[in-house]
């Protein structure tokens, strides 16, 4: 790769895209690379201000930056993604499916080290939708040594897949409504359809709910009714405060359930419980996931669904990025909630 004025480059081939910007109205590829300039090209090229150009002097054992953003996404790609074809030497990752976005961030982090290299992505351990740019990558320069796309492969090699999508599992949840006010009919429940709502995004679907009042003997029974119906998961709401009549954790400890964590350094959603009865997943669920947009249930339930193994270390690291800033118009997740990395 070499430079040279406009008027010298006639007849020579473009070795990078140049971009016309027109405020307000385009932005877009004037030129693509590969181009054999033209000697119209060149009033063309003066008025978009270049007044010299990249053309094609290829060295040995330099990458282009369209090949090197190539072989580093190829390197790093797992299942549920595609890529773009390069533009303006950059390659974007793009999600074919609904699922939960995966990223080894160590290793993201080790990549990012390489000099002429970067990578962005979006943060771990999220939803994303279909057709959703989820990453890009490309090198800094137009030129650099194949050397280094050569340990961005090996580092991706040791840690494959580096970025992934996975799909959520469609499960059968069950739901058990505590609090003696609903199961005596004095006001309506509001909690069962905010969750059918949230578990259809993932796929899933509650086959039952179950109300019951504060009493623990009628909790475990419906939690292990609901197993034995087939639930393959089970949220039992309300109940979860410290109010002497809010019997929700002592319940699902009596059913057999085997304690995960009970509380969450996550605002909203301190008071989660997570536990398992065999292999069923059954959560605590405090009252402000009926009303939070996002709250712990976002930054957990989804991890589960995609068949992820939620730890309480998992639980103890929200804590860096899980206090919401209940902003008047949610964004989430394109915002800094439940983001630990």
């Amino acid at each position: 790769m070499k430079t040279v004025s406009v008027e010298d480059a006639v007849g020579k081939v473009l070795c990078h895209d140049i971009t016309q910007i027109v405020p307000g109205s385009f932005k877009g590829r004037a030129f693509k690379k590969g181009r054999i300039i033209q000697p119209e090209d060149v009033p063309k090229l003066l008025d978009l201000g270049k007044a010299h150009v990249y053309v094609f002097d290829r060295q040995a054992g330099g990458l282009h930056e369209d090949e090197a953003a190539r072989r580093i996404a190829v390197a790093a790609t797992g299942n549920g993604l595609r890529l773009t074809e390069p533009v303006e030497g950059k390659v974007n990752l793009v999600a074919t499916q609904s699922g939960l976005l995966k990223v080894n961030t160590d290793a993201l982090y080790r990549i990012n080290d390489i000099d002429d290299v970067m990578f962005a992505t979006l943060h771990t351990h999220h939803h994303v939708a279909a057709d959703q740019a989820v990453a890009g990558t490309r090198i800094i320069p137009l030129y650099t040594d194949e050397k280094r796309i050569t340990a961005v492969e090996r580092i991706c090699r040791e840690n494959f897949p580096l970025i992934q999508v996975k799909s959520f599992t469609a499960l059968k949840v069950g739901i058990v409504t505590t609090g003696s006010e609903i199961y005596h009919g004095r006001i309506e429940d509001q909690f069962g359809p905010v969750l059918r709502e949230k578990f259809s995004s993932f796929g899933s679907e509650v086959i039952k709910q179950v109300l019951v009042s504060d009493d623990i003997r009628m909790t475990v029974d419906a939690i292990k009714g609901l197993i034995r119906d087939g639930a393959e998961f089970v949220a039992v709401t309300g109940g979860m405060s410290v109010d002497p009549d809010d019997q929700t954790p002592a319940s699902i400890r009596a059913a057999g359930g085997k304690v995960v964590t009970y509380g969450a350094p996550v605002l909203p959603g301190a008071m989660f419980m997570l536990a398992h009865i065999g292999d069923v997943p059954v959560v605590g669920l405090p009252g402000c996931v009926m009303y939070h947009k996002a709250s712990i249930f976002d930054l957990v339930v989804p991890r589960m669904l995609a068949g992820e193994t939620v730890t309480r270390a998992d639980i103890v690291s929200m804590g860096h990025g899980g206090f919401c800033s209940n902003c008047p118009d949610c964004r989430y997740p394109a915002c800094s909630f439940g983001k630990t990395g």
